[in-house]
């Protein structure tokens, strides 16, 4: 790796890595005594303890901040140390001594694909995990708004052409009551069956109902089958954990965890889908983010211009705020169906990849 590397290469990683993360502990801890301040009097209230503040709260809001600004932190990084460069003729020198600017991006490159990884590993499996305990406790002690538990009059849709009505649904020992599923054909009802218990018994959505009842509809002609006394298994497209709801479900998930949801959702035909998917895209488009704002940070900050550091700080900062603006726009759209969730949540990507390009040949130093 030392041979591959030379100095120059270290020499910018150093910095590079040394600003960027200089940079998110200083806006860590401005957003920590910014939400400290916020909610000091709901903590003092509340019922939550100094160890839970910590450690349930905080121990997952300092890394989903960061998560979230990690692409900013990144390009303010890249403008702060190659704009000093520029101002102390580092990067002219440079230059001078034969370097070529594509040879002169390789440490760029370098740093920004190492904070990409981790950015990106952090998105996919341990910031939801993390997720779940601050929305947790924003539930509980900020917002008091507990999740929701759905025992009563249940609706689901198993298939495009099936759904099932569950009247009450106990959580302790997982048993539904007055359990009811209507499946139709061409949108005429053709059966349904109705259990007077269904409990679960495992893995693979299987359920054990009692006090069997089957409609069965052809024409005009209904045909009853009953077996009060009788028990069989039934496999059924929902689980306990369907009763059971939590705000912002969908950032609580793993990846993993989130497209075996989403696989279940696009089984049942629920049109819900969509919201997930814009989630597990974005967390791979969120990373890829980081590393179009460092090619953007670049040619904007290596050019020694007369306002400084202040100027090429205003414009990477436009630039960052032009992408949040129109990243919002775009998932907009996605989440009205106008448009796919894949290219929702890319869109800003591929246009900031344009506007990066068109910076790097028009600025070269």
């Amino acid at each position: 790796m030392t041979r591959i590397l030379k100095i120059l290469d270290w020499f910018i990683i150093k910095k590079y890595l040394t600003t960027f993360f200089f940079t998110a502990f200083i806006f860590t801890m401005i957003a920590v005594v910014i939400d400290t301040s916020d909610k000091l009097e709901k903590f003092i209230k509340g019922d939550c303890t100094l160890h839970e503040i910590i450690f349930q709260y905080y121990g997952a809001f300092i890394p989903h901040i960061n998560w979230l600004l990690w692409p900013l932190f990144s390009l303010i990084s890249v403008i702060f140390f190659t704009s000093r460069m520029a101002a102390n003729s580092e990067i002219i020198s440079i230059f001078n001594a034969g370097i070529s600017y594509n040879r002169f991006l390789r440490p760029y490159f370098i740093s920004a694909g190492i904070i990409c990884v981790i950015h990106a590993i952090g998105n996919h499996f341990f910031i939801p995990v993390l997720n779940k305990n601050r929305i947790e406790f924003e539930a509980k002690y900020i917002k008091k708004v507990e999740n929701q538990d759905q025992n009563n009059e249940v609706h689901f849709i198993l298939s495009p052409d099936s759904k099932v009505y569950v009247r009450y649904f106990n959580r302790v020992d997982s048993v539904a009551r007055d359990l009811r599923i209507e499946r139709f054909k061409n949108g005429n009802l053709i059966e349904f069956f109705k259990a007077r218990e269904a409990k679960f018994i495992g893995d693979s959505s299987i359920w054990l109902l009692t006090g069997i009842e089957k409609h069965t509809f052809n024409n005009l002609k209904e045909t009853l089958t009953l077996r009060p006394r009788d028990t069989m298994r039934m496999k059924i497209n929902i689980e306990p954990d369907d009763f059971y709801t939590i705000r912002n479900f969908n950032q609580t998930l793993t990846s993993p965890a989130l497209l075996r949801f989403i696989d279940k959702e696009e089984s049942r035909g629920s049109g819900t889908a969509a919201e997930y998917l814009i989630e597990f895209h974005r967390r791979t488009a969120d990373s890829a983010t980081l590393f179009i704002l460092m090619l953007i940070g670049v040619p904007v900050s290596a050019r020694k211009v007369r306002g400084g550091m202040g100027l090429n700080l205003a414009l990477g900062v436009s630039l960052g705020a032009t992408y949040m603006i129109l990243s919002r726009f775009s998932v907009t759209f996605a989440q009205s169906n106008l448009i796919s969730p894949l290219l929702g949540v890319w869109i800003p990507n591929l246009i900031f990849i344009g506007v990066s390009i068109w910076l790097i040949t028009k600025f070269r130093v």
